[in-house]
C-alpha cells in the first residue's frame, strides 16, 4: 500500500522518516480516505516493523494536522471543510507575502535562476494539461521554492510542513478543478521577475494579490457547487 519491506532501513528514526513520509503521501492523494481509522497494530504487523518508529510517524502526522488522536477513540484522518480551506487561504496570503519579501532579500542568483527554470517547466506543462498540473505539486512546487528561499525556518516549518499539505490534500480528495491555471502562471512570471530584481515590497504584494485572487476563485467554486447540490436535492424531492 504505501510502506513496502524495502522501504524500512536499520535505524528507528530512517523507519520512522520513511513511514511518515509514505503514510502522509497516502493521506493527501486520498489513499487513505478522510474520516478513517488508522491503527497502528494492524500497520505495524502488516509492514514487519516495530510498534516505536510507527508511534513517531503518527506524531508526526498528528503534529501536521493530517491525523486526528482522541483518548480511548484511536486515530483518525482528519475531514476537511470548506471553511477549514479558506482559512488556509487566508493565512497563506499572510505568510507567504511575508516570504515572497525575505526570498527576494535572500535568494542567490543561482537560486533565482532555478526559479525561473521551474516556471519554464511549469508553462510546458500547462500547455500539456493545466488540470494535471493544478491537481499534483505543480503549482506549490513554486510556492515551495519561495518560502524555502526566505531562510526563515519558522515560515518553512509552517507553510511546507503543514499547509501546504492540508491544502493539497483538499484539491485531490474533493476533485477540485481551477479555470485560472494560466492566469496562476502569469501570476507567478511576475512574482518571479520581482524576487530577480530583489523588490521584496513589490514580490510581498504580487504574492498577496496571487494567493487572494485564488481564495476568491475557490470561493466561487465552493458557491456553484452548493447551489448545484441545492437543487439536485430539491429536485430528488419533488
Amino acid at each position: 500500500m504505501f510502506v513496502s519491506a524495502d522501504d524500512v532501513s536499520d535505524t528507528s528514526a530512517t523507519i520512522a522518516d520513511r513511514i511518515f513520509d509514505r503514510l502522509r503521501q497516502a493521506i493527501v492523494e486520498g489513499e487513505i480516505p478522510p474520516g478513517s481509522k488508522i491503527s497502528e497494530p494492524v500497520l505495524a504487523a502488516r509492514y514487519g516493523i516495530s510498534r516505536g518508529p510507527l508511534r513517531e510517524a503518527m506524531r508526526r502526522l498528528e503534529s501536521t494536522n493530517l491525523v486526528d488522536r482522541k483518548p480511548n477513540v484511536g486515530a483518525r484522518v482528519i475531514t476537511l471543510s470548506s471553511d477549514q480551506l479558506l482559512e488556509i487561504y487566508v493565512i497563506r496570503e499572510a505568510l507567504e507575502g511575508m516570504a515572497a519579501r525575505l526570498a527576494a532579500q535572500q535568494m542567490s542568483d543561482a537560486a533565482i535562476a532555478d526559479l525561473q527554470q521551474l516556471l519554464a517547466q511549469h508553462r510546458s506543462e500547462v500547455a500539456r494539461d493545466g488540470q494535471t498540473y493544478f491537481q499534483q505539486e505543480g503549482d506549490l512546487d513554486f510556492h515551495f521554492r519561495i518560502v524555502q528561499g526566505s531562510g526563515n525556518r519558522r515560515l518553512i516549518d509552517i507553510l511546507c510542513n503543514d499547509l501546504y499539505h492540508l491544502a493539497r490534500m483538499y484539491r485531490c480528495q474533493f476533485g477540485m478543478k481551477s479555470d485560472r491555471v494560466r492566469d496562476a502562471i502569469k501570476e507567478h512570471e511576475l512574482i518571479a521577475d520581482a524576487i530577480a530584481e530583489h523588490d521584496g515590497e513589490l514580490a510581498e504584494w504580487l504574492m498577496r494579490r496571487h494567493i487572494r485572487l485564488s481564495r476568491r476563485a475557490v470561493e466561487r467554486r465552493l458557491v456553484a457547487e452548493n447551489s448545484g447540490q441545492s437543487v439536485s436535492t430539491f429536485r430528488s424531492r419533488h
